[in-house]
């Protein structure tokens, strides 16, 4: 798997993801849930130097004009509920992509909150054969939740390409993911990699929980 650390360079992403992990800027939900959308808008942007390309003619009221515009049949798939802020970033770009949309959840099997399980619950999705999948997700801690993902989407059929998107991420989920796509045929963009995960598995530093901060606490 390829790995790619956007926060590596200087870019106005460093701020917007400055400002997902300021304890003083995450009161104004409406502003996490932008700041992670235009995340997605750029890496969307970062991301589309990847896929396939061909010239093409257009007619303009004047004569013909040649675009280079890329051939991929892109899908962009997310995980609820946290995702949707990184999904509409990602299809404000990609705004001809069809969707898929997958529900996984994380749940503790001890009182502790020390052992974390994943369920999968729902699944809606094109056909994925020979598309170009998009799975973006904003937090990618264990790595157990994209994985669950794909292979939840893998049900739908095998898609021709995959790219893999996440705002936080940390050192043992990149390593999971690798672990499982290993070769360079799968590429996970990542806006920012934390060092570890806590007792609870969640990143540090981190910025607490996405899907709360988004849309609000959950029972």
């Amino acid at each position: 798997m390829k790995i790619i650390n956007l926060s590596e360079g200087n870019s106005l992403l460093n701020q917007y993801v400055a400002e997902l992990r300021d304890v003083h800027i995450q009161n104004d939900r409406m502003r996490f849930r932008r700041n992670i959308e235009r995340i997605g808008e750029i890496m969307a942007y970062e991301m589309s130097k990847a896929l396939t390309y061909s010239v093409k003619q257009v007619q303009t009221p004047l004569g013909t004009a040649t675009a280079s515009t890329h051939d991929d049949k892109i899908v962009i798939a997310t995980v609820f509920r946290a995702g949707l802020p990184l999904h509409t970033g990602f299809l404000n770009m990609f705004d001809h992509a069809d969707n898929a949309f997958v529900s996984a959840f994380r749940f503790y099997k001890d009182d502790e909150h020390r052992i974390v399980d994943v369920h999968i619950e729902y699944i809606a999705a094109p056909s994925l054969n020979d598309r170009t999948l998009l799975l973006v997700d904003p937090m990618l801690a264990t790595g157990e939740s994209m994985e669950l993902a794909w292979k939840a989407f893998l049900t739908k059929g095998k898609p021709a390409k995959l790219q893999m998107a996440c705002v936080i991420a940390s050192q043992q989920g990149v390593a999971h993911m690798a672990e499982l796509f290993p070769g360079d045929d799968v590429t996970l963009w990542c806006a920012a990699i934390d060092p570890v995960l806590d007792e609870h598995k969640y990143i540090v530093p981190g910025l607490g929980d996405a899907g709360d901060l988004s849309f609000g606490e959950k029972l």
